[in-house]
């Protein structure tokens, strides 16, 4: 049975580094993940006021994550922590209280960076704030990517050998954390 995830990229930059990994991950997927980046772009701030009429954007996205059997989140640090798009994204998410699309999904992260600790704050934020949103967060292993800007070439394959095998292998965990964490309706 293939599983249907959403992808979110913290970066909002169309060449950003998160967005190539998030799309190089497709073809490593295999059959058992079907991959679909949702857009976090258009979201306009969080406000609990626009809740009562919220936007078409906001609208769009949580319909867009709703269906999702799983959540895949691929971001770079920014300032020990997430982007705040990324922090938006998952605050319109989350709201109104009680209808959270994002409640019970299995979900991992992908934090990278062309530093050496490859996005470590930022994995760990986030983290933080899934296990609060009642999202199981796969534990291991974790994916840390350093020198993400020399980590996809210009025809979207991952070059390096070592990360290209340890991303196949995060993405067949995934897969397994996925049917282990999905109860069927």
């Amino acid at each position: 049975m293939s599983r249907n995830v959403a992808v979110i990229v913290g970066s909002l930059r169309k060449e950003s580094f998160s967005r190539k990994i998030a799309n190089a991950l497709i073809p490593l997927s295999g059959p058992a993940l079907d991959l679909k980046l949702i857009e976090i772009g258009d979201l306009e701030l969080y406000n609990e006021d626009t809740e009562k009429n919220p936007t078409k954007a906001w609208t769009a996205f949580r319909d867009a994550v709703r269906p999702a059997d799983a959540v895949l989140f691929v971001t770079p640090e920014y300032n020990r922590s997430v982007p705040g798009c990324l922090k938006n994204a998952i605050d319109v998410g989350s709201r109104p209280y009680g209808s959270s699309v994002w409640s019970g999904k299995p979900a991992a992260i992908i934090s990278n960076s062309p530093g050496a600790i490859g996005g470590f704050g930022a994995n760990h934020h986030l983290r933080q704030s899934l296990v609060f949103l009642d999202m199981p967060v796969m534990q291991q292993p974790e994916a840390y990517i350093s020198g993400a800007n020399k980590l996809v070439g210009d025809d979207g394959k991952i070059t390096d050998d070592s990360k290209r095998e340890f991303l196949t292998k995060f993405m067949q965990s995934f897969g397994d954390w996925i049917e282990t964490n999905t109860s069927e309706q």
